[in-house]
């Protein structure tokens, strides 16, 4: 994506490993995830998967019971970091950023009802 202005530095990030770690203990929490491309949206009937995917990749699944509805995979070589602001009351959009060079752009984002903790304890939870 060109700019005919600089962007700012990130200021509240954390890494990918960090983030993925985490979104996967609150699965429960997400509201919509996507790309550029395509935007997967929650809603009460559905629950959300996040799984390694290969060596290289990770899976980002929603389903209806046992029926998968959308997909994407994350290849998380593409992530530099991952950056965390708010949008509103209970909305937090974690960005998924690719940052080399001269090119930074959101490769893949998130949208929970909490900001990120990176010292809350890292259990996940038996669906995953």
């Amino acid at each position: 994506m060109d700019h005919d202005y600089p962007l700012a530095p990130p200021v509240n990030t954390t890494t990918f490993d960090e983030f993925w770690e985490w979104v996967q203990g609150h699965f429960n929490c997400v509201l919509r995830a996507g790309t550029h491309d395509v935007a997967v949206f929650d809603d009460d009937t559905m629950h959300w998967r996040f799984s390694d995917f290969e060596s290289d990749s990770c899976l980002v699944q929603v389903g209806r019971g046992k029926l998968a509805v959308a997909e994407f995979v994350l290849h998380p070589s593409r992530v530099s970091y991952v950056q965390v602001s708010e949008l509103g009351p209970d909305e937090f959009l974690y960005e998924l950023v690719f940052d080399e060079d001269d090119i930074r752009e959101v490769v893949y984002f998130f949208v929970l009802t909490h900001d990120f903790d990176a010292d809350e304890s890292q259990r996940r939870q038996w669906m995953n």
